[in-house]
């Protein structure tokens, strides 16, 4: 019943648009994105080889573009451009880059099983060296960058005043929850903590503690996830105004 729903929409609007002549205006290029869009969505009846025939089309010019950005904004500026007046200067320095050029080389072994193994080595290098950075940039961007923000008063001396200052209404609903920002974000982290603390059975105090943790755990993971429908809602708000605007013109 779904399917026929689909169908029957999309043909409805078709037959509108070119009954009012509004698909005249249209673009090839429009049309292509149209086509694609609606075999993407054809997903929601089931999977299908229209849809896989566009998921294919979009992996694939997805993976062409990001080897040609990786390429010209990457290889070339970063490695065979200095490589190359290394050469043409002699510079001991600049020869270093044969060590990167060589393990990226190697890298295309994988395609030989006879010397494959060799890949082994510049997926080790790789692999080391994104781990480090990584923890750098976790341990500066999240890890301290989160106990620094817990840093702070329980009690805002300016959340007091605003609260003093606001009559009624909802100005004194706001005060009052800006006076509660701060003892939440002190006690949600201290219960949280409590919760992770696996050295004990979670009994008595112990447990009703953890408890609250888990509670606010599970507040902080719905709000995470409604954040992510309404990102998703919103790009499909914007496929759907692309249809009925830039395709069908039926609105403006």
């Amino acid at each position: 019943m779904t399917k026929y729903i689909l169908i029957g929409v999309v043909i409805a609007l078709m037959v509108f648009a070119v009954a009012s002549g509004r698909l005249s205006g249209a673009s090839f290029g429009t049309w292509i994105a149209a086509m694609l869009t609606l075999a993407i969505f054809s997903f929601l009846y089931k999977d299908n080889p229209i849809y896989k025939f566009a998921e294919h089309i979009f992996i694939g010019l997805s993976a062409g573009y990001f080897v040609a950005l990786e390429y010209w904004n990457v290889f070339v500026p970063n490695l065979w451009n200095p490589l190359l007046e290394s050469f043409r200067t002699v510079s001991p320095s600049g020869l270093m880059l044969l060590v990167p050029f060589a393990l990226g080389l190697l890298l295309f072994a994988r395609f030989f099983p006879k010397i494959a193994w060799l890949s082994r080595w510049s997926m080790a290098a790789m692999i080391g060296s994104y781990a480090g950075l990584a923890i750098i940039g976790a341990l500066q961007g999240d890890l301290l960058a989160q106990i620094r923000a817990n840093m702070i008063p329980f009690l805002s001396p300016g959340s007091l005043t605003g609260l003093k200052a606001a009559a009624g209404g909802n100005a004194f609903f706001f005060a009052i929850l800006e006076v509660l920002r701060n003892p939440l974000i002190v006690i949600g982290l201290l219960v949280t903590l409590v919760y992770f603390f696996f050295s004990r059975e979670h009994k008595g105090g112990l447990g009703a503690v953890s408890r609250v943790g888990v509670w606010f755990l599970m507040i902080s993971f719905g709000a995470s996830f409604g954040y992510t429908v309404m990102s998703r809602v919103s790009l499909l708000i914007g496929r759907l105004h692309f249809l009925m605007s830039d395709w069908l013109g039926i609105i403006h």
